[in-house]
């Protein structure tokens, strides 16, 4: 008899063991985890949808507006003179499009 009950006890002590670290995860995997890949789609799809013309921000700061596009470069114009070639990822956020054509001299 005994025997019995110290075998029913060790079950709930394991199973007392596991449930804090599958609480723990949940809670890591709805604060952390899941906002994460959230916010990666959202970035993954604002890359993908660049375009001619639409003004940016890179990781570094520079502001620019794409001039040139392909699967992984962008060519950004700074300003009249000036264009400079990024990686696609290197691409923070897109801020507006550009409406008005660039006046050619």
């Amino acid at each position: 008899m005994f025997n019995v009950a110290a075998a029913a006890g060790g079950g709930t002590g394991i199973l007392g063991a596991i449930v804090p670290f599958v609480l723990m995860f949940v809670v890591f995997y709805f604060l952390l985890i899941r906002p994460q890949q959230k916010k990666q789609k959202q970035r993954n799809l604002m890359l993908n949808t660049l375009g001619k013309g639409d003004k940016v921000v890179t990781i570094g700061g520079l502001h620019g507006t794409i001039t040139e596009i392909t699967d992984d470069i962008v060519v950004l114009r700074v300003n009249d003179v000036t264009k400079l070639t990024f990686d696609r990822s290197a691409i923070s956020h897109a801020t507006a499009k550009d409406t008005a054509p660039a006046a050619k001299v």
